[in-house]
């Protein structure tokens, strides 16, 4: 009986070992909103310990938090997991800003871009200045005509090697660049329609499908 107790307590000191912590907001330089293993938001002030999380400091659009001894700098939607292997998919919680909208830090071909959420546009999007600073050679994509508001533009539809959203990580993604000015990197459908996006107020959630 001793050593089934023994066994036990093993298998639940190791799954208490993961951790699965998401920075969902800030409150100025006072206070991280965060969510643990999905679980309801709860606000740490600077200087206070919660579950195991303790928050060092808050700067604009990120914290310091120091987890399991270590301290680690999360940006505002940035999904950190820890402990063993399991098979739960990757996933990164969002917080929508003062006009609703969603935006993420991520990467492009392993170069750092700030995204906008955008369930209406087909493809990754951006302008042609932001795939120059990402070395993208956008005219040797396929040129098409696009109606926008300002009307006819050249596009040209190109396929990146790796798009990252947080933990998630997708290879042979469509996009298009565009020769009008945009002030931001749109996340489109050629990159959420291989995630699970799930909506809960203010928060959404994105899960990696396959």
């Amino acid at each position: 009986m001793a050593r089934i107790i023994a066994i036990l307590l093993s298998l639940y000191c190791s799954a208490a070992a993961a951790v699965d912590v998401a920075l969902i907001g800030l409150i100025g330089d006072k206070a991280a909103v965060v969510a643990i293993a999905g679980g309801e938001p709860k606000t740490i002030k600077v200087g206070q310990t919660w579950s195991g999380i303790t928050v060092i400091s808050v700067e604009r659009g990120q914290a310091t938090v120091e987890i399991e001894g270590k301290r680690r700098v999360l940006q505002i939607g940035q999904h950190y997991r820890s402990g063993p292997a399991t098979a739960s998919r990757e996933k990164v919680i969002l917080s929508a800003d003062s006009r609703g909208m969603f935006h993420a830090e991520g990467a492009i071909n392993g170069v750092p871009v700030r995204f906008m959420v955008d369930t209406g546009a087909t493809f990754v999007g951006m302008s042609a200045r932001e795939a120059v600073r990402l070395g993208i050679d956008f005219q040797k994509g396929r040129p098409v005509m696009m109606q926008t508001a300002n009307g006819r533009v050249m596009n040209y539809l190109i396929k990146l090697d790796r798009v990252r959203v947080g933990d998630i990580e997708l290879n042979g993604i469509e996009g298009v660049v565009g020769e009008q000015d945009m002030p931001i990197v749109l996340l489109g459908m050629s990159f959420l329609n291989r995630l699970e996006m799930q909506r809960d107020g203010s928060s959404m959630t994105l899960i990696r499908r396959f």
